[in-house]
């Protein structure tokens, strides 16, 4: 779908995913580094409805998304300065595993931890915000099969899937990639997981 993007339809299409997002509904969208499949992080039911729609196994927790750096505290136990100083220093997509969440669904995590990205995506940012909650992001592609880059490479089995598709930016054709993800270790130190 080519459509140029107004302030209009921008606005309109926040609107829509923010209504399907808080009626429990997968959402198909674009973030700062692939498409994804996501919900409300806190919505338990809506989570593991993301897991059937990747048939995703459940002990593989999901990334979250929030709009700024001041929400990591509503959403992992002990913040370590560290962690700031990645994210201030990152030069792209940077997604950090905390040791340890709160308020999120059980759903998201097999275990205490968790991975958040703060996102740089003006639309990301527009919904969070509006939702007031973090959304979930996985790769828009069926487990075990490659990363979708851009909207045309999607399956349709995920198209068909999720509860919404964004329609915005399915023509767009940047140098999208996979976020950097780093683990923080209790003791302050990390390790990088993915780069």
């Amino acid at each position: 779908m080519n459509q140029y993007i107004t302030e209009e339809n921008f606005e309109e299409e926040v609107e829509r995913t923010v209504a399907a997002l808080k009626a429990g509904k997968t959402i198909l969208y674009p973030t700062d580094t692939i498409w994804g499949v996501g919900c409300d992080a806190t919505n338990n039911k809506a989570c593991l409805r993301v897991y059937a729609v990747k048939q995703r196994p459940l002990n593989k927790s999901l990334i979250i998304l929030v709009d700024s750096v001041e929400r990591l505290q509503d959403y992992v136990v002990s913040v370590p300065v560290i962690a700031y100083d990645l994210i201030k220093g990152a030069k792209s997509p940077l997604s950090i595993i905390y040791p340890e969440s709160k308020n999120l669904a059980k759903a998201v995590s097999d275990d205490k931890s968790i991975c958040i990205r703060v996102v740089d995506n003006e639309f990301c940012k527009e919904v969070i915000r509006r939702l007031g909650k973090p959304i979930t992001s996985t790769s828009a592609n069926l487990t075990g099969q490659p990363s979708s880059m851009i909207f045309s490479d999607i399956c349709d089995e995920i198209k068909n899937t999720v509860d919404y598709v964004v329609q915005l930016y399915h023509d767009s054709f940047c140098k999208p990639k996979s976020s950097t993800i780093i683990k923080l270790n209790e003791d302050n130190t990390f390790e990088i997981l993915r780069q």
